[in-house]
């Protein structure tokens, strides 16, 4: 802009001053405008894509993939020596039951043992019922066995359904009647004594009678055994020196007799 040509310097040069301060102030807003609109226009673009989020499909999620591992080398076959095979002892077969009673407890005996080694080949009672009574051939034993198929046949059941219950009518059909009276009666006589048996046999002998008397006493049993044994024997043990049994020890007792006879 011109001035006139009168104007005063000074007032020119304010003008000039204004005129060079409006430019820049121009300037400068012409400036901000653009920031601005550079400013607007990335805020819209982050709204645009935050609406796209929002509404469109979400993405998949990211799956992190665990570390890889070494490779592992299968394991080497080892070829192991074939073990050899446990083979049970071949089992005798059990004589035919008697029938006699005095004979009634060893078979019997001898039945519990054949099962125990052999139990896995009985699935049940009845089988070991049944095996059993393959053995009762002759007198009683027979007569016995053949009632109880005829009782089975008649009702289409066995009747005796468990082991136990076998071996309770075993017990009173085949064992002595009176086998307590029977063994009291021989320990106070003198029918057990030693004589010429071993000491081993004697020993037996003086068990079973004992275990079927119900004898417990410690000292009676001294009393008992000391009394059957030969009288060579018990004079050996009531003479000796030193460490001679104790009355109420039997097992002594039977230690002693056991040296003194096997010398």
């Amino acid at each position: 802009m011109s001035l006139p040509a009168d104007t005063p310097p000074a007032v020119a040069d304010a003008l000039g001053y204004l005129q060079h301060h409006l430019q820049e102030l121009t300037e400068r807003q012409n400036a901000s405008e653009h920031v601005i609109n550079n400013t607007l226009a990335g805020l819209t673009a982050q709204i645009q894509q935050l609406t796209q989020l929002m509404t469109g499909p979400a993405p998949a999620p990211t799956v992190a993939l665990p570390p890889s591992s070494p490779p592992v080398n299968p394991p080497s076959l080892v070829l192991s020596a074939p073990t050899k095979q446990r083979t049970r002892p071949k089992l005798p077969s059990l004589p035919n039951f008697s029938s006699e009673r005095t004979s009634g407890r060893a078979f019997l005996n001898s039945c519990m043992l054949y099962l125990c080694l052999a139990l896995e080949q009985f699935s049940c009672d009845e089988e070991k019922i049944f095996w059993t009574l393959v053995f009762f051939k002759d007198g009683r034993a027979a007569r016995w066995s053949k009632n109880l198929f005829r009782q089975e046949a008649d009702t289409g059941v066995f009747p005796i359904q468990s082991w136990a219950d076998f071996e309770q009518q075993f017990r009173s059909q085949f064992f002595p009647v009176n086998a307590e009276a029977d063994a009291v009666n021989a320990l106070e006589g003198s029918s057990y004594y030693q004589e010429n048996w071993t000491v081993d046999d004697y020993l037996d002998c003086f068990l079973t009678l004992v275990s079927d008397a119900g004898y417990t006493d410690p000292r009676t049993l001294v009393v008992k055994f000391r009394r059957g044994l030969k009288t060579n024997i018990q004079g050996q043990i009531a003479t000796m020196p030193f460490r001679r049994p104790a009355d109420t020890d039997l097992e002594a007792w039977y230690a002693a007799a056991w040296r003194i006879d096997q010398a």
